[in-house]
């Protein structure tokens, strides 16, 4: 066989890989060619390894001459690449996991600091909890106690199940538990992935913290939330490594992570590495929504890994994966809708969507143009109007009430396209120009941190008139446009980019059914950013495809840890 009889599935710079690192170990085997390739396809489309035995199943394409398994496993551990431990194999009764040597050091780091965090032994007396979690909270109050036993506890479930209510209160069981214990107020932080994500969880920590007694709000003040970025100590060097490391630890006593299903395998390394190994961890997030934009999907391969016998083992029959499952935040609608994806049910997911309702709307069309003309318009309109006032109060509260969501980034269904044409749509109607790059109502949408002004990959804003020129608003700052470095317009976003963030109301534009990205976490992250309506556009087709599909991303993880 050649690989050239593969070159279907590639990227070029997935061959170049595959043929440079074949050069540099003196490897003319192409079925290790083919296994390089695709172990860079593989880490390219998220995952963090690839199964030697299920490729085909995988990619989807079985017709092409795949080399027998076993053979091919043998080939590669056979290959100078592995001596040299470029190529690294993880096997046993079911699976050969191929990965890149960065991954697979990286997967096996997170396996070791979790476990040693879990071997760590039980905490002190846990406080009366009633009075933290009254009656109608007992699902938060279970998470709290044991969380309060144990050193890392993952809290999973939907949104508006309560898991903020539940860090913040917990939090304060933690500083009480400090007291009755006679020790040093415990060292907080509170992180999440990006800029936005972590003023959320401020915001919301901070009103959980406002509605308890003066004696918790005293122990709990200051406290502040940031980036996993800032947290760790960024380097202007390196995007990869940082001040916080294993050799100088981050000083807190207690780290929360919110949103952790958006945190890759590389970032969770160097977190867990950072964290002292005295210190109390704590992964909050819903593992049925999109992974990280980088490789791995270390969330879901903890709940995979620590839910069973082995977690229940190292904490004293405690697991330390804790799922709340009741909404207290959607109406029926919604929260139905959301279910019926989650459980992967095509059939109650239409049913659901046809009902419709005041809270759910269903637009069954594979042309959404006119359909999605006249409110779109309308709300830019009132964009531009308050803008152009220079009320930026009302510009960023209307920016807020509604979120026109996209699978894709390019196409007659991405964010490029839906960005132009409803900056066209408004030329059309106010009959002035949308073309330049600063244009009062221009909704902003922040792609990479900047910690000089204080904007982080994730911020929204909106341009504003003002006596002495336009301002860029982001949040409560203010700033010259021309200050922004990486934005993009923001009258259409990406469902990944919109993780972390919700907003009043939310148009889901789906992409045809044979859309690589139309997935069940897409379709549920997609819905759960609505706070009181959600409107879904596109074909019956679309719906049941994205709710039958899962987003499968390889890795070991999850085998490890259930398995030592």
């Amino acid at each position: 066989m050649t690989i050239d009889a593969f070159a279907e599935l590639f990227e070029p710079a997935d061959l170049h890989v595959a043929q440079r690192l074949s050069a540099l170990g003196n490897d003319t085997d192409a079925r290790v060619a083919l296994a390089v390739a695709l172990a860079v396809r593989a880490v390219r489309g998220g995952s963090v390894c690839v199964d030697l035995r299920a490729i085909a199943e995988q990619i989807g394409v079985r017709e092409l001459p795949w080399p027998e398994p076993r053979q091919w496993r043998d080939a590669v551990a056979a290959s100078p690449l592995a001596g040299l431990q470029v190529l690294r194999l993880y096997s046993d009764a079911t699976t050969d996991l191929l990965y890149l040597d960065r991954y697979w050091r990286e997967e096996q780091q997170v396996c070791d600091d979790v476990l040693a965090l879990l071997s760590a032994p039980p905490r002190a007396a846990v406080p009366d909890l009633a009075r933290l979690f009254p009656a109608g909270w007992e699902e938060q109050r279970a998470a709290a106690d044991a969380a309060l036993r144990q050193p890392l506890t993952v809290l999973t479930g939907g949104p508006g199940t309560g898991k903020t209510t539940t860090v913040a209160r917990l939090l304060a069981a933690i500083a009480e538990q400090a007291d009755i214990a006679g020790a040093a107020a415990p060292r907080m932080a509170l992180a999440a992935p990006t800029g936005k994500a972590a003023a959320r969880l401020a915001d919301a920590v901070t009103a959980e913290v406002d509605k308890l007694a003066d004696v918790d709000q005293a122990r709990l003040s200051g406290l502040r939330a940031t980036t996993l970025h800032r947290l760790l100590g960024s380097r202007p060097d390196t995007s990869s490594r940082f001040r916080h490391h294993r050799g100088n630890r981050l000083p807190h006593d207690v780290v929360v992570v919110d949103e952790t299903s958006m945190v890759s395998l590389t970032m969770m390394a160097r977190l867990l590495e950072a964290v002292r190994p005295d210190a109390r961890l704590l992964f909050v997030g819903d593992p049925d929504q999109l992974a990280s934009v980088e490789a791995g999907a270390v969330l879901a391969d903890l709940v995979e890994g620590l839910g069973g016998s082995r977690a229940s083992e190292a904490t004293g029959n405690m697991s330390c994966v804790v799922e709340l499952q009741t909404s207290h935040r959607f109406g029926e609608a919604i929260g139905a809708l959301a279910q019926a994806i989650r459980a992967g049910d095509a059939d109650a997911a239409v049913d659901r969507l046809r009902a419709g309702g005041d809270a759910v709307a269903w637009l069954d069309t594979d042309d959404p143009s006119e359909a999605l003309r006249g409110p779109l318009t309308d709300r830019a309109a009132a964009l531009r109007e308050a803008a152009l006032l220079g009320d930026a109060g009302t510009a960023l509260a209307i920016l807020d009430t509604h979120r026109l969501l996209c699978a894709h980034r390019n196409g007659p269904y991405g964010v490029t396209h839906w960005n132009h044409r409803v900056e066209r749509w408004l030329s059309d109607r106010t009959g002035q120009s949308m073309w330049s790059q600063w244009y009062p109502g221009r909704p902003l949408l922040v792609t990479a941190n900047d910690y000089g002004l204080g904007v982080y990959n994730g911020d929204t804003g909106v341009v504003v008139a003002a006596p002495d020129g336009l301002r860029a608003h982001v949040g409560s700052q203010q700033f010259a446009p021309g200050r922004l470095g990486e934005v993009d317009t923001m009258f259409a976003m990406t469902i990944h980019k919109s993780q972390g963030s919700q907003a009043d109301e939310v148009t889901v534009l789906m992409p045809p059914e044979d859309s690589r990205l139309l997935t069940r976490e897409l379709f549920y992250t997609a819905v759960t950013r609505a706070k009181k309506r959600v409107r879904v556009v596109g074909t019956e087709a679309s719906v049941r495809a994205a709710v039958g599909r899962r987003a499968t991303r390889a890795s070991g993880l999850a085998r490890r840890l259930s398995s030592r």
